[in-house]
């Protein structure tokens, strides 16, 4: 069977299905439309079956069905469940299966921070070439405002600026990423900044001040534009490159693991601004400061990668049931080529 085909030629189907699923209010035609539909497509899903079938198709296949199962039958969501099901399946799910690109960037992010930073703190050549100024001890010395930016406002005023700000920022980053040269700009004028700002202090010989103001909060928020920046280019990719999925259909579906990181990072950023806003301008002793942003970093991979695997893991068995495939035979594939999912 070409799967490619197959999906192609039944979109509008599973389209209205998604359609006659969302109404609130159904005529007695529609009614049985739906009913029709949805069996149809639950035989269509059991026929899709190939050697190495696509998990993203078959898991929004059968979250179609999902929701298409909850209306013949009558239930009505339960919102809180349905968000916490975001945030125990969905958002770790799809921060798991895009794992390599947000890795990716965030090592050449590091790289380029890092090479930037060592040129600006030891060549007057490289402030030249960025515009920096020769004297700079408003910013580097201490108290000067690399420090009191963190303490000049008020703890809740300030962690709400900062999440504000670090919200249109990534989502910036996420949905630019289709075009892809915008993201990659603007992903290389935060590691320019990164890097300014540590070479001069590293030139003033006040690297701790600058790692003691940064890690707490830093470490976290670097991470969620990373993880922005890795979807959003995997979306631009995905335009260039669907693979076997027509590129319509590709991008949409991609652009739904989008939306999805979107919104689960207004909550990871709600983190980094109380932290930025509570714990950095803290006068807790340095060392737990910056213990406590490691330890919110911590948190955030354990997600990732415990939460996160185990929850696409679910989804592949669940398809694979859907498909009449065992189960034993997807999860033994995740256990020696997790890489690969």
């Amino acid at each position: 069977m070409d799967v490619d085909a197959y999906s192609y030629a039944q979109r509008g189907a599973w389209d209205r299905l998604d359609y006659l699923a969302g109404r609130r209010k159904l005529t007695g035609a529609e009614a049985d439309e739906l009913v029709a539909l949805y069996r149809r497509t639950s035989q269509q899903l059991a026929r899709l079956q190939s050697h190495s079938p696509d998990p993203e198709l078959i898991a929004g296949l059968s979250a179609l069905l999902t929701k298409a199962r909850g209306r013949v039958l009558g239930t009505k969501a339960d919102a809180r469940r349905e968000v916490g099901r975001f945030f125990t399946h969905r958002f770790p799910a799809t921060l798991y299966r895009s794992w390599p690109w947000w890795v990716a960037v965030a090592a050449i992010f590091i790289m380029v921070s890092t090479v930037l930073a060592v040129w600006i703190s030891g060549s007057g050549t490289a402030r030249r070439v960025f515009g920096v100024t020769d004297n700079n001890d408003w910013l580097t010395a201490p108290g000067g405002e690399f420090e009191t930016y963190y303490s000049e406002h008020p703890h809740a005023a300030f962690a709400a600026q900062v999440w504000t700000n670090n919200a249109w920022v990534t989502a910036i980053v996420l949905f630019t990423g289709v075009l892809i040269l915008p993201a990659v700009y603007l992903l290389f004028g935060n590691a320019l900044n990164t890097a300014v700002t540590g070479g001069l202090m590293a030139d003033a010989g006040r690297l701790d001040s600058f790692f003691g103001f940064i890690l707490p909060h830093g470490t976290l928020e670097l991470t969620a534009i990373f993880v922005a920046g890795g979807v959003g280019l995997k979306l631009g990719w995905t335009l260039i490159d669907p693979g076997r999925s027509s590129r319509l259909e590709a991008v949409a579906r991609q652009g739904r693991a989008t939306a999805t990181v979107a919104l689960g990072l207004v909550a990871v950023l709600l983190v980094c601004g109380l932290l930025e806003g509570f714990v950095t301008p803290s006068s807790l002793p340095v060392p737990m400061k910056v213990g406590i942003g490691f330890l919110a970093e911590a948190l955030f991979l354990g997600y990732v990668f415990v939460v996160g695997r185990r929850a696409a893991l679910e989804q592949d068995i669940r398809a694979a049931a859907e498909l009449g495939l065992p189960g034993a035979d997807v999860a033994g594939r995740w256990q020696t080529t997790p890489s690969t999912r």
